[in-house]
Order: C-alpha cells, then structure tokens, then sequence
C-alpha cells in the first residue's frame, strides 16, 4: 500500500469512528471530524501532511500525492 492510500484509509477510518462516537457517546466528539477535514483541506492546498511524513520515516512506499 503507498503513502496516499494509507493517509486516505486513515483519514475515512477517524471520520467515521468519530462519527459513531459522536452519536453513541457525546457530540463533541464531532471536533476531531472537523479537525480530520481542516488537515485535508490545508493538505491539497499546501501538500503538507503530517501523517504522511511519518509514513514516509516509516518507510512506507511513496505514492504520487505525497512524496
């Protein structure tokens, strides 16, 4: 799996688990979801993402997005 389809997993996977902790557990929680969508917003604009650079520490290889 490259860089790009892991940042994209993981970013859908907190999504939705905030989302359902949002309904089962408390509202609030419905932050990290907007903080999820603010870091992929500013990451097409600037091509900085910060889960990607660990990624990329990690050795996961690079996909086109993120290099």
């Amino acid at each position: 799996m490259s860089i790009d389809r892991v940042v994209l997993a993981f970013a859908g996977t907190m999504l939705l688990l905030s989302l359902a902790l949002s309904h089962f557990h408390h509202p609030a929680w419905l932050w990290l979801n907007a903080f999820v969508a603010a870091n992929m917003l500013q990451a097409a604009f600037t091509g900085f993402c910060p889960l990607a650079r660990i990624l990329k520490s990690l050795g996961v290889r690079p996909g086109v997005a993120f290099d």
